[in-house]
């Protein structure tokens, strides 16, 4: 009976805590970053203030929580995009992570602003634990796939001359760590690579492109044409890209 008990409980908290991450996206997609406030939350759920902070010591850390969250959920996705990928083709599998990141952000544009928009007022991010894991891993699948296109870009790369220095502690011993071959320049195109998938898509969620044209996936889709080339790639058909 102790153990029915305790497994009742350990699932009703589960559940309350999945139910106040909710709200809280919720509120943010309202109100913003700064509408993300635990007594507000309580308010909605019916709690009073203190029974909420057993679930949460403070809102920041239902905000790493949530951040934790979003990067384990797009690290996922993308990671299953990749193994989805042809294997041996990094053309495939360049095209099946930005397809997935944008499917991603699309179905999920509250999680993509809290991560990749404007930074929750207050909120100072732990230097340590689970969303800095979260995001850690995140980086390492966008790694992973530069590491794949790596031996092709490479060839690409004149005139970009980069050292560890070039970049934060943090980042050189997650890349050096799992990725030991890779020089520093291949860690300064993972970060362009990202900047190219996530520029028009950050557009996209936003709304800035609803005026201007008709199919945004169009537009995404030549760019990540173009990223190929970029990367001295071949064609999605298995010829040279070229020009």
């Amino acid at each position: 009976m102790g153990e029915v008990t305790q497994s009742r409980r350990a699932r009703l908290r589960a559940e309350t805590t999945s139910e106040i991450k909710a709200i809280a996206l919720k509120h943010m997609a309202v109100g913003g970053p700064a509408s993300i406030s635990l007594r507000a939350i309580a308010r909605e759920m019916g709690m009073t203030a203190g029974a909420i902070y057993s679930y949460f010591a403070s809102r920041d850390d239902l905000v790493a929580a949530l951040t934790a969250d979003v990067y384990d959920s797009l690290a996922n996705v993308l990671e299953a995009a990749h193994e989805a990928a042809p294997s041996g083709s990094a053309t495939e599998k360049v095209l099946a992570h930005a397809h997935a990141y944008r499917r991603w952000a699309i179905a999920h544009p509250e999680e993509f602003r809290l991560v990749y928009g404007d930074p929750v007022p207050g909120y100072v991010p732990p230097e340590a634990g689970a969303a800095q894991d979260a995001e850690h891993r995140l980086c390492a699948v966008l790694l992973g796939l530069v590491a794949a296109a790596w031996p092709w870009a490479a060839a690409s790369r004149t005139g970009c001359d980069y050292e560890w220095s070039d970049f934060r502690p943090s980042l050189v011993a997650m890349a050096r760590g799992s990725f030991p071959d890779l020089p520093p320049a291949a860690v300064a195109l993972c970060l362009r690579v990202w900047s190219r998938m996530h520029g028009l898509l950050s557009l996209e969620v936003y709304g800035h492109l609803r005026h201007q044209v008709v199919d945004p996936a169009k537009l995404y889709e030549a760019d990540m044409s173009d990223l190929i080339r970029t990367l001295g790639l071949a064609s999605p058909e298995g010829n040279p890209v070229t020009g």
